[in-house]
């Protein structure tokens, strides 16, 4: 059975020739080389005096000759002192012909070896190749270099053609069913895909086609999958090209490649054309900074035509992407160019679950894997983050040599996504017990304050840049309140508080939680108004090309103040938790040194459930 196997394997392999000219010209010079060294060794290696024949025949009645050895008309003659000469006869002429009639008699002629080597066809054919060989690479070398030539004076008018790839009829197509956890935006673009295939009814009603769709959302939303769906079940063309892709070094092709990219569709009507990242064409032109003839700013005024020209009877529609739409400028998305905007925000906890159940297909799992659980721990991640968890876990799952993938797997996998893998770096058993501590008071912290949600794993394993990690199981919040964010920025200083109160020391491990902790005491100042300053945007507008200062000394002063004060508060509020539960803080650092890692369950176990706070609006 085994034999069978191999024979079989063995018939599936094939050789594949590519019968390029690049091949051809390769084959014939290494043909040419060996040619030569074939020649080559069929000379003799040492030098070989050649002699008259008549010399040959008084040698030979002389008795000098050992051997003579004959090759076409070439005889080598070797004497019996080892020496070797070399002398030519007339071609058709026999050897033996030739010693009768210079008087030799057979006896004599006898004691000489003489051998015939009848390769003459080997001779004919080497001296045919060495004559007819180099004059047929002479002229593939010649045609080569015009093909050569030929080819870049096409690429250099083939500079302004689109080279938008094309998803036709025959590409394999995807429809909303393979699109999860945006269910508004495909409800917005089912009247495109209703107009594109029927565009009468519509028109009977007067109503304008729709030129563009501007979709907006952050990565990974699924805005290109989206846009393909569109195509694929309105069932048309989709030509695809990205905004990079229109810009090149000559000035003036990235708006060649508009005008053919539009023409080219227009003739497949209809059509969509989608061009992702559209702002790194699409963004604000310059005003008196910059001068007009910017080629990014020719690429975007001839889309800008391109749009304003559609004929009312034209089934084209423009989908564009972004996840910078305060960048685009304002002609290109005002109505009657982009006429809608679609917008892709992370999914939901439902939508969190469609889009787990469109990419689990295909991987085994285990029965007890319970859905709605990863749906709530994956709380933010996209669907490009979802996808990705679900290869890391299969991908882990393998690794391990299980036949299914189990909520281990799944767990591991999110952590490794929102974290990083895990790093067993060396450490003194000093950072490990402070790391502990920076934990457990993270995690204390978050335990003591009310509105905070409940601690979902503690860990002291190194992942990316960090030496560890209190998870949060996070809840969906629509809105922000002042006061959860200044519990979050206690939160945030709790690990700091717990090393001051333990070690009576700082160290360097808090300097993410401190940034983060200004940032949002930042925000709530400059753009949120929570502070004293009152209910004011001190964020200013940004110009697109220079920055410019929108505070006073005098205020930049006080916002400087309000981001200290809140700053201070949360982390006096973490220092007067952390004195309360000091039993607690040590325990739970303990059992970590022990463990590493402490799960919700045994968090609770430790410490206590946390007290549910109800709140009603």
């Amino acid at each position: 059975m085994k034999n069978g196997k191999q024979m079989h394997k063995k018939k599936d392999v094939k050789f594949k020739f590519n019968f390029s000219w690049k091949n051809i010209l390769l084959y014939s010079f290494l043909g040419f080389f060996l040619l030569f060294i074939l020649i080559g060794l069929n000379q003799p290696f040492q030098e070989i005096k050649t002699v008259p024949i008549s010399t040959v025949i008084k040698e030979v009645r002389e008795g000098q000759v050992e051997k003579i050895s004959i090759t076409g008309t070439k005889l080598t003659v070797t004497q019996k002192n080892g020496q070797k000469t070399q002398a030519f006869k007339e071609t058709g002429e026999s050897i033996y012909q030739i010693f009768k009639d210079a008087g030799i008699s057979k006896q004599d002629l006898e004691k000489t070896n003489i051998v015939v080597n009848d390769n003459s066809s080997l001779n004919n054919w080497v001296n045919i190749l060495s004559s007819v060989l180099p004059v047929v690479l002479m002229v593939a070398f010649f045609y080569f270099l015009f093909r050569q030539a030929r080819g870049a004076q096409e690429s250099i008018f083939s500079f302004g053609k689109s080279s938008a790839k094309l998803f036709g009829k025959d590409t394999p197509k995807i429809g909303f069913a393979d699109v999860a956890g945006v269910d508004e935006a495909k409800q917005e673009l089912t009247e495109i895909v209703d107009f594109l295939k029927n565009p009468g009814k519509y028109k009977a009603m007067g109503a304008r086609t729709p030129k563009g769709v501007l979709m907006v959302g952050p990565s990974g939303t699924g805005k290109t999958l989206l846009a393909r769906a569109t195509a694929g079940e309105a069932n048309v063309p989709f030509f695809s090209m990205a905004g990079s892709e229109f810009m090149e070094m000559l000035v003036g092709v990235g708006a060649s490649r508009v005008r053919d990219l539009f023409n080219t569709a227009k003739k497949s009507q209809p059509a969509i054309i989608f061009i992702d990242e559209i702002d790194a064409i699409g963004r604000q032109r310059g005003v008196g900074l910059m001068g007009g003839h910017d080629e990014r700013e020719q690429t975007l005024n001839q889309i800008l035509v391109e749009m304003d020209g559609f004929a009312p009877t034209e089934q084209l529609v423009v989908i564009a992407a972004t996840n910078r739409p305060d960048v685009l400028d304002p002609a290109l998305v005002r109505p009657g160019r982009f006429d809608r905007r679609v917008v892709l925000d992370m999914p939901d906890i439902e939508g969190r679950k469609a889009i787990l159940t469109i990419h689990a297909k295909g991987k085994p799992f285990e029965q007890n894997v319970d859905w709605d659980k990863v749906a709530k721990r994956t709380v933010g991640f996209s669907g490009a983050d979802l996808e990705n968890m679900l290869n890391e876990a299969a991908i882990l799952a393998a690794r391990l040599s299980k036949k299914a993938i189990d909520m281990k797997d799944l767990e591991e996998a999110a952590t490794k996504v929102k974290l990083g893998p895990e790093k067993r770096r060396l450490q003194s058993d000093q950072d490990h017990k402070m790391t502990a501590y920076h934990e457990a008071g993270h995690a204390l912290v978050s335990w003591q304050m009310p509105h905070m949600d409940s601690v979902h794993r503690i860990s002291i394993v190194s992942r990316g840049m960090s030496l560890g990690h209190t998870m949060m199981e996070p809840t969906e919040r629509v809105h922000e309140t002042k006061t959860h964010l200044l519990e979050q920025i206690a939160v945030m200083l709790g690990g700091r508080a717990a090393e001051s109160l333990v070690f009576n020391e700082m160290t360097t491990g808090a300097s993410d939680d401190i940034a983060k902790a200004t940032e949002v005491a930042r925000t709530m100042v400059v753009e949120y108004g929570m502070s004293s300053l009152g209910p004011i945007n001190l964020d200013g507008e940004k110009h697109p090309f220079y920055d410019q200062a929108t505070l006073s000394p005098d205020m930049a002063s006080k916002v400087d103040a309000e981001i200290k004060s809140i700053t201070d508060n949360g982390y006096k509020i973490a220092i007067d938790v952390l004195k309360k539960l000091t039993k607690k803080l040590d325990l739970l650092a303990g059992e970590l040194l022990k463990k590493e890692t402490i799960e919700s369950e045994e968090f609770e176990r430790i410490v206590g459930p946390k007290k549910a706070f109800l709140t009603s609006r």
